[in-house]
């Protein structure tokens, strides 16, 4: 009995790697080589008196009229050497992230064909957690003090932040950070227009980022997951009922886009929900929208928001 099931389970596997769709084949074959350059070993680990070497390689880093104490001090603090270490005790090898940004622009150039490899810079920056990962053009800057763990003790922020400082949501934030160059500024102030646009990114993360969960491409927990797809109806008909998708009013946004520790229906519920549902049910409508329409990736980034959920179909689970 035991053979049978490891001969069975043999099979599947063989099965399972059989079936790798062509696409994954030609993705595999697009050439990617992702140079890292650490800033964050160069600037630590180099002796005062040799700043400006680390100056002239990392030019960009360093604007004219900045004094050179203000660098010379950042180098020789404490503080700052005791979150260099920190980094280092879990980044000293940076491999395994270049390659998962390797497979990610493997996806990026089959997608996008003319985008750039870019040059991917780790730094140790001022715990920025809006921007955790700036991409700009054929430049990705990562601040690696924002992925120690949530738990670590550097970090005085609150849980519904702090839980994405996790190493598994280096990859969303790139795409993140890469999608917003692809698209235009959300002009439309309702909230159906904010929830479609932020919808679009998540979407971005199907495609870029398969082998993710959806919490993981949310930066949600499993539980927090599981919140929105039992409340998927009931919170659609909340909106519908209060007339909110096409209400211009900006008080809506912090209450169901922005990261907040939950979502502010003024209900008993809201103890329960996770902050940022709206921007899981404009996913959901994108989703449904690309199923149920003939559309490239790059059709969906320039539609808009009406067409959008006219041609949808979305009808939310029950």
């Amino acid at each position: 009995m035991k053979l049978y099931k490891i001969s069975l389970i043999l099979f599947l596997f063989f099965l399972s790697c059989g079936k790798k769709s062509k696409m994954d084949k030609v993705v595999d074959e697009i050439p990617v080589a992702i140079r890292v350059e650490r800033f964050d070993k160069a600037f630590f680990e180099t002796a005062p008196k040799d700043l400006d070497k680390v100056k002239k390689e990392f030019p960009f880093f360093f604007p004219v009229g900045n004094n050179d104490a203000v660098w010379l001090e950042k180098m020789q603090n404490p503080l700052w050497r005791e979150l260099y270490a920190e980094v280092q005790k879990k980044y000293a090898d940076f491999e395994p992230e270049q390659n998962e940004l390797e497979a990610l622009f493997k996806r990026v150039k089959y997608y996008f064909p003319k985008t750039k490899t870019p040059k991917v810079i780790t730094v140790i920056s001022e715990m920025d957690y809006n921007n955790k990962v700036i991409y700009a053009d054929s430049l990705v800057i990562i601040s690696l003090e924002m992925y120690l763990g949530k738990d670590h003790k550097f970090y005085q922020f609150p849980n519904y932040i702090k839980q994405n400082f996790e190493r598994k949501q280096m990859m969303p934030d790139v795409v993140s950070s890469f999608s917003k160059q692809l698209m235009a500024p959300n002009s439309d102030k309702n909230l159906l227009a904010n929830m479609i646009y932020v919808g679009k990114e998540l979407y971005m993360k199907d495609l870029l980022l398969p082998d993710y969960t959806d919490a993981e491409k949310m930066g949600y927990t499993d539980p927090q997951l599981a919140w929105c797809v039992e409340n998927e109806s009931y919170m659609w008909r909340y909106f519908i009922e209060n007339e909110m998708l096409y209400s211009d009013d900006q008080k809506l946004i912090p209450r169901f886009i922005n990261p907040a520790p939950f979502s502010k229906f003024y209900l008993e519920i809201d103890n329960e929900s996770p902050g940022r549902v709206g921007t899981w049910i404009g996913w959901q409508i994108v989703r449904s929208y690309m199923k149920n329409n003939e559309v490239s990736l790059q059709q969906l980034l320039s539609a808009n928001a009406k067409e959008i959920f006219e041609k949808s179909k979305y009808k939310p689970k029950k």
